[in-house]
């Protein structure tokens, strides 16, 4: 790993964040490959079941050092380790467990794309975000061209994806783009809360949920529509089905294996 990242693991968590404070988290090449390694970790460990991505500091990222990245932007590939996994999920496939994000302060160019990587994501009352990349001569090559005319819709996105314009939390719940804007400081804490909810849940019917979602998603509804079924059978037969009957039945909260 690297110290531009910190990696911790809580219960069935797995927190991992931007460790460049005094660069306002400025996004490294050797950022984003270890991300991509924590990630991987995420994928291969059964005993983790959901990631919080978040940031050290008063901001998230002010975004790619350019200088940086300008040589890997023009050998037109991404730098993805062998035993990582694409953390922005579209250079390769993504990560099939929940992500949470948790933003404050700047957050610009590829933290807007990785925070849309996400499946829940919790912002700090003013935070700034920014598609900024056409002022630089750029446009934005981490999926924020994809993703966010899909959750914002269509003109909201080509307002400012087109001009680079700043927007806000507000707007960015308003559209859809975060979930939850809560008080700076309670970022973290309330996106750890919403991912430890969702760890407690049966873990295989958590990843088929995200499986099913992102298949109707990608345009293939009747596909998703056709699994839905045969995708269920296997879980039936499963320990944690057996339990979450058994919890109904003695009021209890489940607790969930994942077998």
């Amino acid at each position: 790993m690297t110290d531009h990242i910190t990696v911790e693991r809580r219960g069935h968590v797995l927190l991992v964040g931007l460790n460049r404070a005094d660069k306002r988290n400025a996004m490294s090449v050797e950022m984003f490959i270890a991300i991509g390694r924590a990630w991987g970790e995420l994928e291969r460990d059964d005993d983790l079941r959901c990631g919080v991505l978040h940031a050290a500091g008063d901001h998230f990222t002010a975004g790619l050092d350019l200088a940086e990245w300008a040589p890997v932007f023009a050998a037109g590939a991404m730098p993805i380790a062998d035993d990582g996994v694409d953390p922005l999920g579209v250079y390769g496939p993504p990560v099939t467990k929940p992500l949470v994000c948790a933003v404050q302060g700047i957050c610009f160019t590829i933290g807007i794309e990785l925070m849309l990587a996400t499946d829940v994501r919790v912002a700090a009352r003013g935070t700034r975000f920014g598609q900024i990349e056409i002022k630089r001569g750029i446009y934005p090559v981490g999926g924020a061209t994809i993703r966010m005319p899909r959750e914002a819709g269509w003109a909201n996105a080509m307002r400012w994806l087109l001009t680079g314009d700043e927007f806000s939390a507000e707007n960015a719940h308003r559209v859809g783009l975060v979930q939850e804007v809560v008080e700076p400081g309670q970022q973290l804490d309330t996106a750890i809360e919403i991912a430890e909810h969702i760890a407690a849940q049966a873990p295989l019917g958590v990843r088929a949920t995200l499986a099913s979602s992102r298949m109707a998603l990608a345009g293939q509804e009747a596909e998703a529509a056709a699994r839905l079924s045969p995708d269920l059978a296997p879980i039936m037969a499963s320990d944690d089905v057996r339990e979450g009957v058994q919890s109904f039945i003695e009021r209890r909260q489940a607790r969930f294996t994942g077998h």
